[in-house]
């Protein structure tokens, strides 16, 4: 690519960019506008966009019809504040074929729930309940219980802010109601999910207990921690089912909730301390063996995260390639033939818990050794992003982790496996080390060429 062509891809990108920034400050200015009663300021910013919209050649047809969609809908929106039924109308009518024509499920979603505001303005009751319905079935299939609360409470705000008792009082009825069935799809769900997973761990009890019959103690024990476990799961979804049922006491059951968590990851914590004593007395040179007490000790500092969640972590000023050095030798020596390690670090210092760090690091590190081919590339990097965020990347050439598994990954309990081959508590617990130090730990969606891990800090 020569310099003419850099310079005109440049150019262009630009001007994309700034057509779209454009496009949304007068998409803005219309709103305000609009709710200020200055309607023909408003319906000159929204002709300004039209123009912009369908002079914009990198905008498909789906693009520009999600974008006349929204100018359409502001336009409705003032004609019902003038109480100009007709015209708000015809461009209901609009909104429809633009949704349609953008292929967006979520446009779709909207325009029901805007239809619904239009039939209810203009008492149209029977009409609006009837789209309403339509839209509540549609997201509560979809298993968008949130979205649905959220259109429920914007149209009681809407129909108050209107002056509009009956919108209210219809779609107050109409929420409580659906509050009740939704409540019990979410407790059917999680049922559901708690009986394929006992189900699955029945299976798997059964076909190892002909090859482990003088095992029995240790499978016992982890059929005990199974049980508890599962108990725990359905006493906090219960508690969560209840949190939806008393709006008024939210604060309160909140609160007990909280407590109630912390008392469960004790609780935990204590049985697997328990039987971390008869573990050890068994014969550790088993696989079995040592994967039920690494098991153990997973569980127990899992737990004590969990209940340690809201304290602050002590943090201490640290050299930045010192410590990056330090870790990459701890890792050095054990990589595949021709794998390439690296550590970027600028010279400089940072305040962090060096305890959670390393552990996080190494974990990610030593995946990286199992997972990268011979040939291959492991990068550590640190990113200062702000003046009190700073990142930790460590990346891989090996396989990429599938877009619907990025999340499981940090997910415990999620399936039953083979402790033998891991337990799967090795992400969940850097996961929770980096939120005890405000942050988070995620995988970089964007990267292809492997797998790339994010630890972000915020000191």
């Amino acid at each position: 690519m020569n310099k003419k062509t850099v310079v005109l891809f440049v150019s262009i990108m630009l001007c994309c960019t700034l057509v779209n920034a454009q496009t949304n400050e007068l998409w803005q200015r219309a709103e305000n506008e609009a709710a200020a009663g200055r309607y023909k300021e408003a319906f000159e910013h929204l002709r300004n966009i039209e123009q912009q919209i369908a002079s914009n050649s990198k905008l498909d047809a789906k693009g520009k019809a999600a974008g006349r969609y929204k100018t359409s809908r502001i336009r409705m929106n003032m004609y019902m504040k003038m109480r100009r039924s007709e015209s708000a109308m015809e461009h209901l009518e609009k909104m429809e074929r633009f949704a349609n024509a953008s292929g967006d499920e979520e446009v779709k979603s909207d325009l029901l729930y805007n239809k619904a505001i239009f039939y209810y303005s203009f008492g149209k009751t029977e009409k609006g309940n009837e789209v309403f319905k339509e839209m509540s079935a549609r997201l509560t299939a979809q298993k968008e219980y949130d979205k649905v609360d959220d259109a429920y409470q914007k149209l009681i705000e809407g129909g108050r802010k209107s002056g509009n008792a009956s919108m209210v009082a219809q779609a107050y009825s109409q929420y409580v109601a659906w509050k009740d069935s939704a409540a019990t799809l979410k407790l059917a769900d999680v049922s559901g999910a708690l009986k394929e997973q006992i189900k699955a761990g029945e299976a798997t009890i059964a076909d190892m207990d002909s090859k482990l019959a003088s095992r029995r103690g240790i499978i016992i024990a982890l059929c005990i921690l199974t049980v508890v476990l599962v108990a725990a799961l359905v006493i906090g979804a219960l508690l969560v089912l209840r949190l939806l049922l008393l709006t008024r006491k939210q604060k309160k059951t909140i609160r007990l909730l909280g407590e109630n968590i912390a008392l469960k990851a004790k609780f935990t914590s204590n049985i697997s301390a328990q039987l971390t004593p008869a573990l050890q007395k068994l014969d550790s040179s088993q696989a079995e063996v040592r994967a039920l007490l690494d098991f153990s000790n997973h569980i127990q500092m899992l737990s004590q995260l969990e209940a340690g969640m809201g304290t602050a972590v002590e943090t201490e000023e640290i050299s930045l390639p010192a410590f990056c050095d330090e870790i990459m030798s701890q890792i050095r020596g054990k990589e595949k033939n021709g794998v390439i390690l690296n550590a970027e670090a600028p010279k400089m210092s940072a305040p962090f818990n060096r305890e959670y760090v390393s552990h996080i690091l190494l974990h990610l590190l030593n995946n990286a050794l199992y997972y990268t081919p011979e040939g291959g590339h492991i990068r550590l990097e640190f990113k200062k992003r702000s003046v009190h965020k700073y990142q930790f990347i460590v990346s891989n050439t090996g396989p990429v982790i599938p877009e619907e598994k990025r999340e499981d990954v940090f997910k415990p309990f999620l399936e039953v496996r083979d402790l033998t081959v891991g337990d799967g508590l090795g992400l969940p617990i850097c996961q929770q080390m980096a939120i005890r130090m405000n942050g988070d730990l995620a995988i970089d969606p964007e990267f292809t060429k492997g797998t790339r891990f994010v630890l972000s800090i915020n000191a």
